[in-house]
């Protein structure tokens, strides 16, 4: 029957070495997370970020299942050394530095993960009473060590969470203490020479700028004495150029993303620096510990996978250690400690940006451990390519397979969205917009806009006001959702017929690549990212339009050549828009524009897009055509700004664990703005 161990199957093996698997288990995905943890802040491969999402499920649940199979049953003869790996679970439940929380909801469920503490600390703390005394006294003073390790993290898990809660937060910044931030500014200009490079001069100003940031995502004013505390920081960055503010405002939401799912608000204090410090030297002395203790008697496999536990937490906890230190955060630690000695001896020196170069090295084992700013993506969608695709028997079999089992909407998100990096040209075309807002004063003194999407923007042609502008005033839509579809489906309908018309020149052609990305983009999120637009939902509007489409294009595809191209369809994973699809497209553009669709309840809103078509055409010949699509482009800026300025705050915060979104910067960068526009007031008054 001994035999039968390894010749049992799969149910003998687990019930030999169930708890070594599991424990192991544990240990690769806490080193999986820790490695892995920080390509959320950038966004990741769809593939990465799900396994992610598994490891970062399992590590908790295989790390509780272990400890309570170790409550649980009964230790064999040669099995003692199991009860010294409990405190390793608890360890593992402290989890990495770099993730506390995957998603906004787990910083609400604080309590509930306290709970789950209380548990699992009593259970470890049984195991070791039960079976340590029979390993030896080194052994249970290593176990003692280790225990109280994972204990302590366990509970800075925990903090971490409530410290990383919407609502801590926002009660936290009522009582803020008094911090000298003008040590920010003097420290920085003191050692801007002697930055890396000029990103990190940026990282500072952001930290220096933090509560800012803090108090917009909690939606919480600034406090009464901020122009003598801030104020001048804050009017210095209104002359930093569009470049430098993007960097900035990426920046701080870098920092907001630590706060909210990382330990970044615990480690970066006196108990946190002591506990990273503390923490790898009781590792060392538990391995000194159990080297020196007699273990003839114990497996070779469970000696060995000790040696592999106590290894692998020195590593992690010697490398939080490194990053700890040389992270950004102590240099905000260092600025606005009252131990000034510290603060010299450490900075002004330049011991720590010694210290930071060579972090930076060693942690560059962390995917994305260095990738402060944000990925500079934004997604696309185009629902004329959607509803232009190829006849359904040349569909790609994926996406067969998803309609057979009700998932055709989800495919066609995701077949037909995709990516692109957002220009040089678009950013500063964004930062000169926001920037004029506040300095017209089309805000209020709450920092909301005052007009509804699109409504300045026409005001500002003149082509909002009067009888013979009615069609552009029934674009706009009672919903933002229906004013984007509108504005969607006219936009390229009327490039299409322009274009055919007479060739764009080069400078028509930047304008008009900015106004296909902010309307592939402003589709991307209705479509994608609902959360992220105010007002209704307008799912039910956008899949009958899309079918009305569909409906219209049917005739004209079914008659279509087969061809090797579209052979290659069936095994296509992703159709995003781009270049090699714009004749489908604009043929489907170039009919609507022909076919002009009246008003009717079966075609609700293509009636208003090709309204809004002839209008834009009929300014187009009464004016120029700069003049238009300076029109449309400027349309189409209003409704992005608009869309970012009234998204909530929590979608923001949401937002910044999958990668981020422009939105999110820009609703940012326009806060700054009236922080700005608000120090001024006194002075012009």
């Amino acid at each position: 029957m001994h035999a039968g161990t390894m010749s049992g199957g799969p149910l003998d093996l687990w019930n030999h070495w169930s708890i070594q698997i599991l424990v192991l288990l544990s240990l690769a995905l806490q080193i999986f997370l820790f490695v892995f943890a920080r390509i959320r802040r950038r966004g990741a491969n769809p593939v990465l970020r799900i396994l992610l999402w598994l490891a970062y499920m399992q590590a908790d649940s295989t790390a509780i299942y272990a400890l309570g199979h170790l409550s649980l049953s009964k230790a064999r003869e040669n099995e003692k050394l199991v009860a010294f790996w409990a405190p390793f679970l608890l360890l593992h439940l402290g989890g990495p530095d770099s993730i506390t929380a995957y998603a906004l909801q787990d910083n609400q469920l604080w309590l509930r993960h306290l709970q789950v503490l209380v548990v699992q600390v009593l259970g470890a703390g049984y195991v070791l009473y039960k079976r340590i005394a029979d390993n030896g006294f080194f052994v249970m003073l290593a176990s003692i060590l280790m225990f109280t390790v994972g204990f302590v993290k366990y509970v800075e898990r925990t903090c971490a969470l409530k410290r990383g809660n919407m609502d801590t937060i926002r009660s936290s910044l009522k009582n803020e203490p008094y911090v000298q931030r003008k040590q920010f500014r003097t420290l920085d200009q003191g050692l801007r020479e002697g930055a890396a490079n000029k990103e990190e001069h940026y990282v500072r100003l952001a930290h220096s700028m933090f509560h800012v940031c803090k108090r917009a995502i909690v939606d919480s004013w600034i406090e009464k004495d901020f122009e003598n505390r801030g104020g001048e920081m804050l009017r210095d960055i209104e002359n930093e150029k569009y470049k430098g503010m993007w960097m900035l405002m990426e920046v701080e939401l870098s920092l907001l993303y630590d706060i909210l799912y990382t330990k970044a608000a615990v480690i970066h204090t006196w108990p946190g620096y002591s506990i990273r410090i503390v923490s790898p030297l009781a590792t060392v002395a538990s391995l000194l510990l159990f080297y020196f203790s007699d273990n003839d008697g114990d497996s070779k496999v469970d000696v060995g996978i000790t040696y592999t536990l106590l290894s692998g937490a020195f590593l992690l906890e010697a490398t939080s250690l490194l990053s700890a230190l040389g992270s950004s955060w102590t240099y905000t630690f260092l600025c606005t400690t009252r131990w000034r000695w510290l603060r010299k001896t450490a900075l002004c020196s330049g011991r720590w940006d010694q210290l930071r170069q060579l972090v930076k090295k060693i942690t560059r084992i962390q995917v994305g451990g260095q990738a402060r700013r944000w990925s500079g993506e934004m997604g696309q969608y185009n629902m004329l390519q959607l509803c232009s695709r190829r006849d359904t028997a040349f569909s790609p079999l994926l996406g067969r397979l998803a309609k057979m089992v009700g998932q055709n909407e989800w495919w066609n998100r995701k077949h037909y969205s995709g990516t692109i990096q957002i220009s040089d040209e678009l950013r500063l075309w964004l930062h000169w917009y926001i920037q004029r807002l506040h300095r017209k004063n089309k805000v209020n003194t709450q920092g909301m806009i005052r007009t509804n999407w699109g409504v300045e923007a026409l005001q500002y042609y003149k082509c909002y006001d009067g009888v013979e502008f009615k069609d552009f005033k029934d674009s706009l839509g009672i919903e933002l959702q229906e004013g984007i579809i509108i504005w969607h489906i006219g936009t390229d309908v009327f490039l299409a017929k322009s274009s055919r018309d007479k060739a764009y020149d080069a400078d028509q052609e930047k304008v008009v690549e900015i106004i296909r990305t902010m309307s592939n983009y402003m589709m991307f999120l209705l479509v994608e990212r609902p959360e992220m637009l105010p007002g209704l939902a307008q799912t039910r509007l956008y899949q009958q339009t899309c079918q009305n489409l569909v409906d219209m294009c049917t005739a004209e595809t079914s008659s279509r050549s087969i061809s090797w191209t579209k052979v290659k369809e069936l095994f296509w994973l992703h159709d995003d828009p781009n270049p090699s699809r714009l004749l489908e497209r604009d043929d489907l553009a170039i009919m609507l524009n022909t076919e002009k669709p009246g008003y009717s309840t079966d075609v609700p809103r293509l009636c208003y897009a090709n309204w809004l078509t002839r209008a834009l055409l009929k300014q187009e010949e009464e004016k120029d055509r700069m003049a238009v699509l300076e029109l449309i482009r400027h349309v189409w800026t209003d409704f992005l700004v608009y869309t970012a300025n009234r998204c909530s705050r929590e979608s923001h915060a949401k937002r910044l664990g999958s990668g981020g979104e422009l939105t999110t910067v820009l609703w940012l960068m326009a806060d700054y703005f009236h922080k700005q526009s608000v120090l001024k007031a006194p002075e012009d008054s």
